[in-house]
């Protein structure tokens, strides 16, 4: 009988060395994620993005010579590059489980999965046209030019609420008659 708990104690021993290994991995993994960050650059140069691990927006950079292009361009750029800094986090996920705690794991396959999925491949640049530029800029209500065509109608008047004649059997609230004596 000793050999059997012996054996028990062993293979618990065991389970419990193999759990802490593995969380300790797993802590240097989510500890290497942590610090980094992807950055990425339009083609001139104009805008600068950074992101972190988690695929938040850290730092935004847009120089002086972004000023010459249409804010629908400049905007378009920075969103394609979000996505496209945010496409490569998987990418360094995968890396950091591979030095970590390896990638044959089932956790670890299920953790970049979800991450490809949160963070999937930028579109192509092509399919990205900025919108036409507006001819007109209106910054007031848009109601402000009336129009010929509806002239403003007149909102319909409410009736008149009638008033009750007071009776002379009529009970006062003041107690004791008339205010005027």
């Amino acid at each position: 009988m000793p050999d059997n708990v012996d054996a028990s104690e062993r293979m618990v021993d065991n389970w419990t060395k193999q759990i802490q290994e593995t969380a300790a991995r797993y802590q240097a993994m989510a500890a290497r994620m942590q610090g980094q960050t992807v950055t990425e650059r339009s083609k001139d140069n104009t805008i600068e993005v950074t992101i972190d691990s988690k695929g938040l927006l850290t730092n935004l950079v847009i120089s002086e010579a972004a000023s010459g292009k249409r804010m629908a361009e400049v905007s378009s750029q920075v969103m394609r590059l979000v996505q496209l800094a945010q496409s490569r986090i998987p990418e360094l996920l995968q890396a950091a489980m591979a030095e970590t705690v390896g990638t044959s794991d089932e956790t670890a396959n299920r953790v970049i999965a979800e991450a490809q999925s949160t963070f999937p491949e930028a579109p192509p640049e092509e399919n990205l046209a900025p919108p036409e530029p507006e001819r007109h800029h209106r910054f007031g209500p848009e109601d402000d030019e009336p129009s010929q065509a509806n002239p403003p109608q007149n909102p319909p008047q409410p009736k008149p609420i009638p008033r009750r004649r007071r009776t002379q059997d009529d009970d006062d609230d003041d107690f004791g008659g008339s205010i005027l004596s």
